[in-house]
């Protein structure tokens, strides 16, 4: 199973696929190219362009990726900052990426490079917002389990340079490289879109906070105030489909969760088992897709139906956690300990979920491996793990199992990795 995790990553490695992307360097007589970018990917994707960019081509920039993600380069500087709560490091680097953007010419080039994570990593709060108060409302939406795009359209309303914004302040021609880790891979979802127009509107933004009130959302006033006044009218949309400043902005996807899930198929293939992919845009509650996903692996298991063993279901997307207990699992090891309860040690079954980046939720793992005799094990340590699992605590159980996946940082993001193994 690692070994399929492993060609996941490897399809969106930045240091293997981005030099085949990158756009014809200007002539240096002209202009000189601007490098910024956010995200959990942007450290290695700035060390690619490097690698294949021209010596004596102009190249200067910054990019802001995550603590402990950082990677020495030479001609792009790499800032570290907070995720997923945004922080006053990344406020200042994006602050500074505005104002370089804003300096270019018509003559010039923008490259920029986005992956998952940029929506908290390039936070730039609009006048009359703190970054106290985005932090607080960050929080409160990781914690209520909205989905992404539901969290990335009240980020897009907050900034003064996501939702498009950061093209609409570029003179210069555009070009973005983009590596997804949201289902459907629209640039505008990925790190809150900076150079993608932006279809959401500060209704949408307030629509959101009402949805998820009763899960313990609710605007700080300054934020509600800034929004309201959107709403109203009284402070400029983001840019939308079709404005004419699109026009000089490409917005090129280079990785994707489903060309992973392909990569990953392939080494199964290699190994005698029957790839099968379930999708890159599996959501919901990590607890309740565990369960759907049991029922299937009975079916296959005990009827051969509709596939006969070995087989490997491979799936990718991003589920949710909302969080009621107090433990420390995140989404993936949430996903195997729902797994292992529905399974209840039913034999020749193994699973793997991971986070291609390297951190599941807030912990040092990626994710776990589940084994037949997990819970087996679990009960000689006098583990209980419906009880985990409704404290939220999968790290807690699969740590004590010593079945922790930890990778460190990949430097990619192509959102989760799950494969069940049916032999």
């Amino acid at each position: 199973m690692l070994g399929g995790f492993q060609a996941a990553l490897a399809a969106a490695d930045p240091l293997k696929i981005v030099g085949a992307h990158l756009p014809k360097t200007l002539d240096a007589r002209k202009g000189r190219t601007l490098v910024v970018g956010a995200g959990k990917a942007a450290a290695s994707m700035a060390l690619a362009v490097e690698q294949h960019w021209p010596a004596d081509a102009p190249l200067d920039g910054l990019v802001i990726t995550r603590y402990q993600h950082g990677l020495l380069t030479n001609r792009i500087t790499v800032i570290e900052a907070g995720h997923p709560v945004p922080d006053k490091a990344g406020q200042k680097a994006a602050a500074e990426i505005l104002k370089r953007v804003k300096a270019l010419t018509a003559n010039d080039l923008l490259l920029v490079l986005i992956s998952g994570g940029g929506s908290s990593l390039l936070s730039l709060p609009a006048d009359g917002i703190g970054m106290d108060d985005l932090q607080a409302l960050t929080r409160q939406l990781l914690k209520s389990g909205a989905p992404i795009q539901d969290m990335n359209i009240v980020r897009k309303h907050l900034s003064a340079i996501q939702g498009g914004r950061l093209a609409a302040a570029c003179r210069a021609p555009v070009a973005t490289l983009i590596i997804s880790d949201v289902t459907g891979d629209d640039p505008t979802h990925i790190a809150s879109g900076p150079c993608a127009p932006d279809p959401s509107t500060y209704r949408d933004a307030l629509a959101v906070i009402a949805r998820h009130g009763a899960d313990g959302v609710q605007a700080p006033p300054a934020i509600h105030r800034h929004l309201t006044r959107g709403a109203a009218g009284e402070i400029a949309e983001t840019p939308k489909p079709g404005d004419k400043l699109f026009k000089r902005v490409e917005n090129r996807v280079i990785a994707t969760a489903h060309a992973s899930l392909q990569a990953a198929a392939s080494f199964f293939q290699t190994q005698g088992v029957t790839p099968v992919i379930l999708g890159d845009s599996v959501t919901g509650e990590a607890r309740e897709v565990a369960k759907v996903y049991g029922a299937l692996v009975r079916e296959i298991r005990n009827h051969h139906t509709p596939w006969r063993p070995p087989v490997a279901l491979i799936s990718g997307g991003e589920c949710t956690v909302t969080v009621k207990g107090n433990g420390r699992g995140g989404r993936c090891a949430e996903f195997l300990l729902s797994l292992a309860v529905d399974l209840n040690g039913a034999p020749n079954i193994h699973a793997l979920a991971c986070d291609t980046d390297g951190i599941d939720g807030s912990q040092d793992n990626a994710g776990a491996v589940l084994t037949p005799d997990a819970l087996q094990r679990a009960a000689a340590k006098q583990i209980d793990a419906a009880k985990l699992l409704d404290n939220n605590d999968g790290y807690g159980f699969f740590g004590a199992l010593d079945d922790l996946v930890v990778t460190g940082p990949t430097r990619t993001n192509v959102n989760d990795f799950r494969v069940i193994l049916i032999l």
